[in-house]
């Protein structure tokens, strides 16, 4: 992987634990480990695809050796512990690896595309970058049902828009613009508002509209809850409420984004825990 050291990687991506809430203490001990390690490969891929001061051919091998790792540990073959131990939790919760492989894929496509024609575009972006991991946490659980798949693909594809939204301005950092370019277009959007980090009232207009298409998709992803119980489903309602109040953020702030990113801070993740656990 020439300069890029796989175990350098692991130690990144355990300093992005606190901010993975399906692996959260509210799930039940005994699989909270196996969903520690889906997250590590995935922040794993992901920190290969945006961190550190690599060209995009390097970022592109190194994605390439991580897929080839993975499928290698499927045959028995292992680069290292973690390796081995994900191709466990794979083989015993009987999951599919096509949803380990859209992830890369995703991750792949941050590196090289970084302008979206259509909002159909981004939806098969978050196909590969988010719904993976709600389908592969549902068979974790064993809940293998299209309607719950397909509600889970929603609040999966929400939380992804809803984080396109609140990093605003560090995705486009990094050359990245997620919103649509025929609906920029539409809202007057140039793209010298992002540079110039401007909250004029065009680019609030988008963000609006963006918005309010993401809370549609929140609400019609709820419907998972009727397939979930016990502490799995205090989880996924505690990972919802977390998006939607990011929602809200923004649009108290009437649709300023930058220089104003929005957050959670400890208050309203514990207002949130308790009213996912309490409100039915």
């Amino acid at each position: 992987m020439n300069d890029l050291s796989l175990k350098a990687s692991v130690s990144l991506a355990n300093t992005h634990y606190e901010n993975f809430p399906v692996a959260s203490f509210l799930l039940p001990k005994s699989k909270r480990s196996d969903i520690a390690l889906i997250y590590w490969f995935a922040r794993t891929a992901d920190d290969f695809a945006d961190e550190g001061q690599f060209s995009a051919s390097e970022r592109i091998s190194a994605l390439n050796a991580i897929e080839k790792y993975f499928l290698d540990s499927l045959n028995g073959i292992y680069v290292n512990n973690e390796f081995k131990g994900l191709s466990d939790v794979v083989v015993r919760n009987n999951l599919n690896p096509v949803d380990f492989i859209n992830l890369i894929s995703a991750f792949r496509q941050d590196v090289t595309k970084k302008r979206y024609e259509n909002f159909d575009e981004i939806l098969d972006y978050c196909k590969r970058s988010a719904n993976p991991v709600g389908r592969i946490v549902l068979d974790i659980f064993n809940i293998r049902n299209a309607d719950a798949y397909n509600y889970s693909d929603k609040i999966c594809t929400a939380l992804q828009l809803t984080n396109f939204y609140q990093d605003v301005e560090i995705d486009y950092n990094k050359g990245r613009i997620y919103f649509p370019l025929d609906e920029m277009k539409r809202f007057n959007v140039d793209e010298s508002i992002f540079e110039m980090k401007e909250n004029n009232p065009n680019f609030s207009a988008l963000l609006k509209y963006s918005i309010d298409r993401t809370r549609v998709l929140f609400s019609e992803g709820k419907n998972l809850f009727l397939f979930l119980k016990g502490r799995l489903k205090t989880e996924i309602k505690w990972t919802v409420a977390g998006g939607e109040k990011i929602l809200s953020k923004i649009e108290k702030n009437n649709y300023q984004i930058f220089g104003n990113r929005p957050k959670l801070n400890k208050t309203d993740i514990i207002t949130i825990l308790l009213k996912s656990i309490f409100i039915k």
